[in-house]
């Protein structure tokens, strides 16, 4: 809630902090029924130390006890107790989704911003070139580089691995990865993003893409389609181009590939907002919250710049409230 920055009157006010109060009792009625411990700094961690317990990250040996040294939930891998904070900046895992910005353009290498401590490195080898053939890369292909990713573009990949200097490794070997175009670059708390096992989302109903990145950048853009039938299409043009001297220049049919629709520009910001006001709200960016943010706007006949006013703030609080109600009656 610290980044909410609205101005609500006295009935507004009174209704977010009934709603905000209402969620603090759930979420605490339900972690303190779950398995995972939640403590505070100087806590007591209930172990057994004399059964060869290894103290992880967040815990400390105090007097024959192990006490938590961070806020956070407490973790069990075996024998490994650690504390996993609650806030805290992106730890990147093997197979992570992410969203990043070309900061650099490097020899054989490109380095990129990705809401990590350290810049991340896409090797020219670890991705594909866009003739889409698999080949040994060669000097041709390192000048050409800026023709394939510059200076401030937006980019999807995902974690291969880190190096030596500890840096982080991208690949990006597959169509669904590459440059991202035609669309809005957002940034959320990465704690607020859960690891799923997808995270590329096509909204058909809005012809919008969206990519919830682990790192806490998330992409809202035009859907485009992807795969070897439009690589096929592309070679295939490219031929007819390069075999016929008398090829006519970019005329209103090479526009139209590039031109975002009118409606499909309101539906991207509509998705936008709707991530901005959860990320301010604290609530988890899911798909289902922001489809659910989204289709409220739209029953409560808000409009896209509303969407970030007062009124439609408290409105999604007590959404999530009656959500989270209806959840925990269906679970007991």
């Amino acid at each position: 809630m610290r980044d909410l920055q609205v101005t609500l009157n006295q009935t507004q006010r009174v209704r977010l902090q009934s709603a905000i109060r209402t969620l603090q009792e759930l979420s605490s009625t339900s972690s303190s029924s779950a398995v995972a411990a939640t403590v505070a700094v100087a806590d007591v961690i209930p172990v057994n130390l004399e059964d060869g317990i290894l103290k992880g990250h967040g815990t400390s040996e105090v007097d024959g006890q192990l006490m938590a040294t961070l806020c956070g939930v407490v973790e069990r891998v075996n024998k490994l107790v650690y504390v996993r904070a609650l806030r805290a900046r992106y730890k990147p895992e093997i197979g992570d989704i992410i969203v990043g910005r070309v900061i650099e353009v490097a020899p054989k290498r490109w380095r990129l911003e990705i809401n990590f401590t350290q810049d991340a490195v896409l090797m020219l080898s670890s991705m594909n070139l866009p003739d889409g053939i698999q080949r040994r890369r060669t000097a041709v292909d390192e000048l050409n580089m800026r023709s394939i990713f510059e200076e401030d573009d937006v980019i999807c990949a995902e974690v291969r691995g880190f190096q030596h200097d500890g840096s982080l490794q991208l690949q990006a070997r597959s169509q669904k990865y590459g440059k991202l175009e035609r669309g809005q670059l957002l940034t959320a708390p990465p704690y607020l993003v859960k690891r799923r096992k997808q995270h590329f989302h096509h909204l058909e109903d809005y012809g919008v893409d969206l990519i919830i990145g682990c790192n806490g950048f998330m992409w809202v853009g035009e859907h485009i389609e992807t795969g070897e039938n439009d690589m096929l299409e592309d070679q295939e043009n490219q031929l007819e181009k390069d075999g016929n001297s008398n090829a006519k220049p970019m005329g209103s049919q090479d526009e139209e590939k590039t031109f975002t629709p009118l409606e499909t520009r309101r539906h991207i910001c509509r998705i936008a907002n709707a991530v901005r006001l959860l990320s301010a709200l604290g609530f988890t960016l899911s798909l289902e919250a922001i489809i659910d943010t989204v289709k409220l706007s739209f029953s409560s006949n808000i409009s896209i710049k509303d969407m970030l006013a007062a009124e439609f703030y408290v409105q999604t609080a007590e959404r999530e409230v009656q959500r989270r109600v209806s959840s925990s009656k269906k679970k007991a």
